[in-house]
């Protein structure tokens, strides 16, 4: 049974390498074109969070037996920070000091994380401190690129509410005679 668990886990620990390797395709294009363009940070100094509380949980004085857990976070750890400091380089100004607060931040959760479990817990409540951490922030990383689908749609949706209508054009002669009668930006939308 241990023999299954271990083969399960390396399998489990190439499968996450491979998941952390896939942004590198994004990161040459960055240092490619000097420039973030539209991409966030966010999801990524989320993910080196998530990594940082995963490799500090699988350590043997907070959770024994899960050395594979701390070798894969570990590494997730040192791929992320590679890709922060290259975004850091590259972003611009704005959107760089945006990325350097939330790093700030993170790095300060981290070390609240392990000082608690170090200085105040001790056992099975040290064990499940940094694990429900770890599970919190594993949610928040996975939910992180949401946070950047919301803001656009939100964009669209307020763009197309408010800015849309007031840039409206009279429609080009040769239209038809039911949709002349209608500004272009309101002959596609629905009628009711």
């Amino acid at each position: 049974m241990d023999v299954l668990h271990f083969l399960f886990g390396v399998f489990g620990n190439a499968t996450a390498l491979f998941l952390f390797l896939a942004p590198t395709i994004t990161f040459k294009r960055i240092i490619r074109s000097k420039s973030t363009e539209q991409f966030s940070g966010i999801p990524y100094v989320m993910t080196l969070l998530n990594c940082l509380l995963s490799a500090w949980y699988g350590l043997p004085f907070v959770s024994k037996n899960n050395m594979l857990v701390s070798t894969i976070n570990g590494a997730g750890s040192v791929i992320e920070t590679i890709y922060v400091v290259v975004f850091i380089i590259y972003a611009a100004k704005k959107e760089k000091g945006k990325i350097l607060g939330l790093l700030t931040l993170v790095l300060t959760i981290f070390t609240g994380v392990a000082l608690v479990s170090l200085c105040a817990l001790h056992g099975n409540a040290r064990k499940l401190f940094c694990g429900c951490a770890a599970a919190i922030f594993s949610i928040i990383m996975y939910g992180s690129p949401l946070a950047i689908m919301v803001s656009h749609v939100t964009l669209q949706v307020f763009h197309s509410i408010f800015a849309a209508p007031l840039s409206c054009k009279a429609a080009p002669s040769g239209v038809g005679p039911d949709e002349s009668a209608q500004p272009v930006c309101f002959r596609y939308w629905a009628r009711g």
